[in-house]
């Protein structure tokens, strides 16, 4: 993409396949009201059935949450996650009482991301059946490290690189920025992050996690938080949409030395 054109608007650019990926995360989450009968397991043993082909490793996790009032801590509250794992580990859905997710780190492409996210949201409507959805979200999360972090300024544009690109560089130990906006057609917003983590740092551990050398890390989210019909091909329809547009932003970000870098053919 040129300087003056903008990732938020028009078709994705075509997608160029890179042998060696950065890419060490992608996620998809629906949040839907509360469905209590999923802390029970004789209630959630039809979804397992159903995504067990795929999925056939359950671990359970118990989640703890505090909430605060004005009079301080209120309430602490427990809820199971179910988590269910390929036989590989590199695939997860996590089923809970109020949203379904599921998250890979050995992404192959958007259609079969998305041909999986069809799935478990089809056991989700047959088996739980949230009437409502609150909130989609899609988010990409890529990771340079090594040399090529010591070439970053060649690997992103100048806009993006930053306090990296100055005479600090070599003093940086943790630089984040980020940037929230409003797509276009009331379509949602869109989340960018970027910058510099030190080893054995992160910016979420629940998505990211902590490595024994420094990183720069590249965190795009896509959402839409509105309360609308659980249809899953209108569903799945959108999270496309996010991950397209999540590409745009991401090849808007880096450099054609980036993606010959990475193993492409710009």
């Amino acid at each position: 993409m040129t300087a003056n054109e903008t990732p938020l608007t028009g078709p994705p650019p075509a997608e160029v396949v890179l042998r060696d990926a950065p890419l060490v995360r992608v996620i998809a989450q629906v949040q839907f009201p509360l469905v209590a009968s999923v802390e029970k397991r004789d209630f959630m043993a039809p979804f397992q059935e159903a995504v067990r082909a795929e999925y056939p490793v359950l671990r359970p996790e118990q989640n703890r949450s505090i909430v605060f009032g004005q009079q301080g801590m209120t309430d602490i509250r427990e809820n199971t996650l179910w988590r269910f794992h390929d036989a590989g580990g590199a695939w997860r859905v996590t089923l809970a009482p109020d949203f379904l997710a599921l998250e890979t780190s050995l992404y192959t492409s958007r259609d079969d991301f998305l041909d999986r996210l069809k799935r478990v949201l089809d056991a989700l409507v047959a088996f739980v059946n949230p009437k409502m959805i609150d909130r989609l979200g899609v988010r990409y999360i890529d990771r340079v490290t090594g040399d090529n972090l010591r070439d970053l300024t060649q690997l992103v544009r100048p806009e993006i690189s930053g306090i990296l690109s100055t005479s600090l560089a070599s003093y940086a130990y943790h630089s984040i920025s980020e940037a929230v906006f409003v797509l276009p057609d009331n379509a949602g917003q869109l989340t960018a992050r970027w910058g510099l983590v030190p080893a054995r740092g992160t910016v979420d551990p629940a998505a990211v996690d902590a490595i024994d050398e420094p990183s720069w890390l590249l965190d795009i989210d896509a959402f839409q938080a509105e309360t609308r019909e659980l249809d899953v091909d209108a569903t799945v329809q959108l999270a496309r949409g996010f991950a397209e547009r999540i590409y745009s932003v991401f090849r808007w970000v880096v450099t054609d030395t980036f993606l010959r870098r990475y193993g492409g053919q710009p």
